[in-house]
C-alpha cells in the first residue's frame, strides 16, 4: 500500500509538541465518558502493571550488584571514586530499564488487552466520524502483527538505549541531558506503538505509520513524551494506558489529515 503524503502543519514545532501532549488529555476526556469501557481498559494494564512493578522492584534490589558488574574497571579505585562511579552506573541502569520497561509494558499490555483497546480506539473514531478506508482484519492476524511490530520497536529501542546508557556515565550531562533525550526517544517509540490499532484498521503496517508520523514528528513526540512521563509515575501506566489508546486514535487521525472534532 502506498503511503499517503500528508503535509506537515505550518505552525511551530513547540506549538505542535504541546498540541501532541494535549491529545493525551483529550483522549482521557473521551475515555472517561464510558465508565464500563474504562473498567475493561484498566484490567489488562493492571495485570501487566503488577508484573512490571515486581520486575522493577527486583531490579532496584540488585542495582548495586549490577552497577558493580558493569564497572569492573573501578574495582581498584579509592572508595570514594568507586562509590561515585557506581552511583552513576546505578542511575544509568535504572534509566535504561525505565526506557525499555515502559516500551515493553506497553507492548505486553496491548497484547493482553487487544480486544479491549481495539474497542476503545474504534469507539473514539466512531465519535469523530468513523474510520475512512477501514479494512476487516481477523483478530489473530491483527494480534500476530501487533506482537511482531512491538518486538521490532522494543529491539530498536534497546539498540538506541545502549548508547544512552553509556552516555549516562558522563558527569552532569548524563544526569541532565541524557534523561531528556531518553524521554524523547521513548516517547517516539511509544507513539509508534500506540497508534498501531487505528493504522491496522486502515490496512497500514509499521513502516507506513512510521513514515506518516515523521511528517509531523513534533506532534507525535509531544503525545508520546507525555505518555512516557505519565508511565514513569507509580501506577500511572495502569491508569493512563486506556487514555493513551484513546489519544493515539486522535493522533492517527490528525496525522492522516482526518477530523479530530466531534460532529
Amino acid at each position: 500500500m502506498d503511503v499517503p503524503r500528508i503535509a506537515a502543519p505550518v505552525t511551530g514545532a513547540a506549538t505542535r509538541f504541546l498540541a501532541g501532549a494535549g491529545l493525551l488529555l483529550r483522549g482521557l476526556r473521551l475515555y472517561l465518558r464510558d465508565p464500563g469501557l474504562m473498567l475493561l481498559g484498566i484490567v489488562p494494564a493492571l495485570i501487566s502493571g503488577v508484573l512490571f512493578i515486581a520486575a522493577f522492584a527486583t531490579l532496584l534490589y540488585f542495582v548495586d550488584d549490577l552497577a558493580a558488574l558493569v564497572t569492573p574497571f573501578a574495582d581498584d579505585w579509592s572508595g570514594t571514586a568507586r562509590g561515585l562511579v557506581r552511583v552513576v552506573a546505578g542511575l544509568a541502569v535504572v534509566g535504561l530499564a525505565g526506557l525499555l520497561g515502559v516500551l515493553a509494558f506497553t507492548a505486553v499490555t496491548l497484547a493482553i488487552g487487544d480486544p479491549f483497546y481495539e474497542k476503545i480506539s474504534e469507539r473514539v473514531e466512531d465519535r469523530l466520524g468513523g474510520t475512512p478506508g477501514a479494512v476487516e482484519v481477523p483478530f489473530w492476524a491483527s494480534l500476530r502483527r501487533s506482537i511482531v511490530d512491538s518486538l521490532r520497536l522494543v529491539a530498536l529501542s534497546a539498540l538506541i538505549g545502549v548508547p544512552l546508557f553509556a552516555a549516562g556515565f558522563i558527569p552532569v550531562l548524563g544526569q541532565t541531558v541524557v534523561p531528556v533525550v531518553g524521554a524523547l526517544v521513548g516517547g517516539w517509540f511509544l507513539a509508534l506503538e500506540l497508534v498501531g490499532a487505528p493504522f491496522y484498521r486502515r490496512g497500514m503496517r509499521l513502516p507506513q505509520r512510521r513514515s506518516i508520523l515523521k511528517a509531523d514528528r513534533p506532534t507525535a513526540l509531544g503525545f508520546g513524551t507525555a505518555v512516557f512521563v505519565c508511565f514513569l509515575i507509580p501506577l500511572g501506566a495502569v491508569l493512563i494506558m486506556p487514555a493513551a489508546v484513546a489519544g493515539a486514535a486522535l493522533l492517527a487521525r490528525r496525522s492522516l489529515g482526518q477530523s479530530v472534532e466531534e460532529g
